[in-house]
């Protein structure tokens, strides 16, 4: 690699890393406000509408901040990756125009009246925009899935041009849309977000009670969160399970770097933990003897196809970055499982809010499904190499021809300055808005909670 991809790809990776903090938070977020809102209209209980409230104006910061990094990544594929961008500029319009008709649209054109409808709207229309928000959102992560899925497995589409001049052109725009990897890559995502928006709620209502502070409003929103995060984590074991299936069909080498596969044909193991010298071709840490058979075929003996089975050039070199990355995803994914159903099991006893040292570890697990979302990001990026259109299209040959080493250099400096100032000030928001904590004391008539207002207004209108 020259310094120009190198350095672009550096730059990229470093401006997705940061936007994708946001969505899947705002993605999980949209659920339990969903189900906030949904229990105060059932019960009645102001205490839900509270929580809704504080947790509204949480959920429009992280989408603020969501939507201004998100516009970067847009202008790098036509300053950084021109050649890229002529090549699945057609399969992208599609997705992308999608996501801004169904997606975008409907989820800002409701967000208004989620953030400033309380005192203007009943309580059930209101209701129904935080629906809409919160599918709007999920709608939105569809498309770009969409469009990130037909780069790994690409289908309905045909090849125009040669050369830099070539690019793929929609023939199926349904087949493009439910390539091979798209619905279950879809469904992993989707259910890492509910992991993400769940465990920053787990984690402010574990403070609040670890501080004795509002106590009654988050031992409900913990209640809410931890169901959403219990169902999620087994969810996502099984659609990582069925995202493996994919790639060991479609991406061979991926699987192989994944688990540091080398033999051409022979059982492959499935590694807890270890480290690969790729060099050397080995693999130290502890197996289990023929588990990624068995994961794969059922069958411990039966061989799989290692990297030596593909030609050098078109291997992942990260070899140990992409068994690293994906085994975290993997021990992560079961501590969120081992977390969620053990304060399921105190919850049931009665004695979950009593347990202080689980409480004190929930305040910091919030960082668990960043982490995991972001290595298994890697993964798939880094495990496809290198292949920017799996097959297709080489990251080399995918570069912009006139942009030169020195000004990459710099806008990533830019880049990251301007992020590290923009993340400085979503912590100090954020902080703020925790510190201060749900209101308690919307008496005025303007204010009032919806509850402690003209009963009329619980009528559509």
């Amino acid at each position: 690699m020259d310094n120009v991809e190198i350095l672009s790809r550096i730059q990229f990776a470093f401006t997705i890393a940061f936007h994708y903090i946001y969505p899947p938070l705002s993605i999980g977020l949209g659920v339990c406000l969903v189900i906030m809102e949904g229990l105060f209209l059932k019960t009645g209980n102001v205490v839900y509408e509270e929580l809704t409230r504080f947790w509204v104006k949480i959920f429009a910061l992280i989408f603020g901040i969501g939507v201004a990094t998100g516009i970067v990544m847009e202008f790098e594929f036509g300053t950084n990756w021109a050649v890229y961008s002529r090549y699945v500029g057609d399969i992208f319009g599609s997705a992308l125009a999608a996501e801004g008709i169904f997606a975008f649209a409907l989820e800002s054109g409701f967000l208004g009246i989620l953030i400033f409808g309380w005192n203007r709207v009943s309580p059930r229309v209101h209701f129904l925009s935080t629906v809409l928000v919160a599918l709007g959102s999920m709608f939105s992560a569809l498309w770009i899935v969409v469009a990130n899925s037909w780069q790994q497995t690409p289908a309905g589409y045909r090849i125009e041009g040669e050369g830099l001049k070539a690019r793929a052109v929609v023939t199926n725009f349904w087949d493009m849309v439910f390539n091979p990897s798209s619905v279950e890559r879809y469904s992993h995502v989707l259910i890492g977000a509910f992991l993400a928006g769940a465990f920053l709620v787990l984690s402010v209502s574990a403070w609040y009670i670890l501080k004795g502070r509002f106590e009654d409003h988050s031992r409900k929103a913990f209640r809410i969160a931890l169901w959403v995060a219990a169902v999620a984590s087994l969810g996502q074991l099984f659609t990582g399970h069925q995202s493996a299936e994919v790639v060991t069909k479609y991406q061979p080498a991926k699987l192989a770097a994944m688990e540091g596969h080398f033999e051409k044909s022979a059982p492959a193991d499935a590694w807890l933990f270890g480290w690969v010298d790729a060099e050397k071709q080995e693999v130290k840490g502890l197996k289990i003897p023929g588990g990624l058979s068995f994961l794969v075929h059922q069958d411990f003996t039966k061989p799989i196809p290692g990297l030596n089975s593909i030609p050098p050039e078109n291997r992942p070199t990260a070899v140990n970055f992409v068994f690293q990355t994906y085994h975290l995803m993997v021990m992560i994914g079961m501590t969120l499982i081992g977390l969620s159903w053990l304060a399921l099991f105190l919850l049931y006893r009665k004695k979950l809010f009593q347990t202080r040292w689980l409480m004190a570890v929930f305040v910091p697990s919030v960082l668990l499904p960043q982490i995991a979302n972001q290595v298994g990001w890697y993964t798939a990026e880094v495990g496809r190499q290198p292949w920017v259109v799996y097959g297709h299209l080489r990251t080399s040959d995918a570069l912009s021809q006139a942009v030169r080493a020195e000004h990459v250099l710099i806008s990533l400096l830019l880049f990251t300055f301007i992020y590290v100032v923009l993340f400085g000030l979503f912590l100090y928001l954020l902080n703020k808005k925790i510190q201060h904590g749900p209101d308690t004391d919307l008496m005025t008539d303007e204010n009032a909670p919806f509850s402690k207002r003209n009963p009329d207004l619980f009528e559509i209108h």
